[in-house]
């Protein structure tokens, strides 16, 4: 099974969605940012009819306990936020998330608002933001948005 990244704030399993991450940030003053970290995964079941399909990691063969996986990942988000450093490390973390980006030079739709932009998922930019080559061969950089990649990128765009 491939495990992928879909921007902004997925885990994939194949094509469907195991896992979500939310960051919320707040000035806290003196120039400083308090930053929360949430993370979401399916571990024995998952949602039906959601806009990408979703799996579960049982449904996958892995057979995990939820303290288990907060050990794993707990573990991880150490490693990871070593690489961080304060900021200075999110090149190397661009660069390792790029390897494992789900979508990278296939056909996307982002959907803000009433909006879509549909273009080509061409990278992400040294500031985090999805770059979208559109037909017309503009490079747009995309900060938020729904995401819908390949045939579904018509399909979740309309």
């Amino acid at each position: 099974m491939k495990f992928s990244l879909k921007w902004p704030n997925d885990v994939l399993a194949g094509r469907q969605k195991l896992a979500g991450i939310l960051l919320e940030a707040e000035s806290v003053g003196d120039n400083r940012l308090a930053v929360v970290v949430g993370i979401g995964t399916n571990v024995v079941a998952a949602p039906e009819g959601t806009p990408t399909p979703a799996t579960s990691l049982a449904a996958l063969g892995v057979q995990i306990s939820a303290e288990e996986l907060f050990a794993a990942l707990s573990d991880s988000w150490t490693e990871f936020r070593g690489i961080w450093d304060s900021g200075r490390g999110f090149g190397e973390i661009r660069k390792l998330w790029l390897e494992r980006a789900a979508g990278l030079g296939e056909p996307v739709a982002i959907q803000t608002g009433s909006s879509t932009l549909e273009g080509t998922f061409d990278t992400l930019d040294e500031t985090g933001c999805m770059i979208v080559r559109t037909a017309d061969g503009r490079r747009l950089p995309v900060t938020a948005g729904d995401v819908y990649f390949g045939s579904t990128a018509s399909v979740g765009a309309a």
